[in-house]
């Protein structure tokens, strides 16, 4: 079984749309500027609509496409040590270089007197915690997106066990999962994001299952549309009630998150036929870069902007802060390849050599959330 150009496509192209929209989930803001206090009417509910109901699909979406990557010549030809040596170096010495780098930066700017209360204390940080920012044994990462790299890792170490499961016991191996992500109470102990496992799961189903992903191509638009409206209808909801929502919105935001990823996948078949969109499936490691540099990006401009700005010009911040990190992020993924090619390859874990295939990474050409003012608390089911 192999990955045919147009799926291989689809899923590029789902890649950097996903990991887009997850930077519209971390853009900062804090008490004072919560969508929830509804200063600014339609503009702040588009914030909640972005951020903490559209784009929450990306992760589970992602997951599941690792797992379908990965088995997606069948559970015989799985190669475990093999896999390991790749996701070592596609996947773990990323995370360690983003994260750490970013962590070394914080401790200087926060011994220098700056940076204070955009990240932990680290120079008054316990074991425990210093230990969650800088490898996310237990709790978020100092970058904290890359708690996804984290729990896929978790995910990728247990790869055969699920596999194994999901050959014998299907129906309860995702029922079991499932009930995990959805329901907040629920903790499966081993990922920051319950989401993550049960997707990276159904992807393993359907690599092994060999579920046709073209099946509903045909009702791509109609697809495509009922998971905008269902994520306006909970943006509503929690637009209402936040920042502490309700469980039973937590519940329907865990659910959009996981059925709404399968409506987006549905409606790449229509985006990869325009022009946009199939431009889009050609920027490679592009997508990963902006997964891993976002973050830091994003906070270095609120802590810039709160330095001069009134808070009544937040929606300026939030215009800017989009407009000038997706700038940065294409220039600086471009002055890397070209002037630091070596460097460039490391951190993204080579992906822009890559070729489409088997096994191919979570991100990177086949060529692959918390908002930023959310707690660092230990582990969320929230997706």
């Amino acid at each position: 079984m192999t990955v045919d150009q147009n799926i291989s496509s689809r899923i590029n192209l789902m890649r950097m749309l996903l990991i887009a929209g997850i930077v519209f989930v971390h853009i900062p803001y804090n008490r004072e500027v919560s969508p929830f206090q509804h200063d600014h009417g339609l503009f702040d509910w588009l914030r909640v609509f972005l951020g903490e109901s559209l784009f929450r699909v990306g992760v589970p979406c992602l997951s599941a496409i690792s797992g379908y990557l990965l088995f997606q010549r069948g559970i015989e030809r799985f190669d475990y040590s093999r896999v390991i040596r790749s996701k070592s170096r596609t996947v773990l010495l990323p995370f360690l270089l983003w994260n750490l780098g970013l962590l070394a930066l914080v401790f200087v700017v926060q011994k220098m007197g700056a940076g204070i209360g955009y990240f932990p204390r680290l120079n008054h940080a316990t074991l425990p915690l210093l230990m969650d920012q800088a490898l996310a044994i237990d709790g978020f990462p100092v970058n904290l997106p890359l708690y996804f790299l984290r729990d896929l890792l978790i995910c990728i170490l247990i790869a055969p066990v699920l596999a194994l499961l999901v050959r014998r016991l299907p129906a309860i191996t995702l029922g079991v999962l499932f009930a995990f992500a959805v329901f907040p109470e629920l903790d499966a102990g081993i990922v920051l994001k319950n989401s993550i496992l049960f997707s990276f799961t159904f992807g393993i189903f359907l690599a092994l299952y060999r579920v046709d992903l073209k099946r509903f191509d045909d009702w791509a638009l109609p697809l495509g549309a009922l998971v905008t409206l269902s994520a306006a209808l909970l943006a509503q909801g929690l637009y209402l009630t936040g920042p502490d929502y309700p469980d039973v919105l937590l519940m329907l935001r865990n659910m959009l998150s996981i059925f709404g990823a399968g409506g987006l996948w549905f409606l790449s078949a229509a985006l990869i036929r325009t022009p946009v969109g199939l431009s889009l499936s050609r920027t490679g490691s592009l997508s990963f870069w902006t997964f891993c540099a976002h973050y830091p990006l994003l906070i270095g401009l609120w802590m810039v902007w709160n330095r001069f700005a009134d808070p009544d010009l937040y929606p300026i911040f939030y215009t800017l802060a989009v407009l000038v990190t997706f700038a940065a992020i294409i220039v600086s993924h471009r002055l890397a390849r070209q002037w630091a090619p070596g460097i460039y390859g490391v951190l993204t874990g080579h992906r822009a050599r890559a070729k489409p295939g088997p096994g191919s990474p979570a991100f990177g050409p086949p060529e692959l959330s918390l908002p930023a003012s959310a707690t660092r608390n230990k582990r969320s089911t929230n997706a």
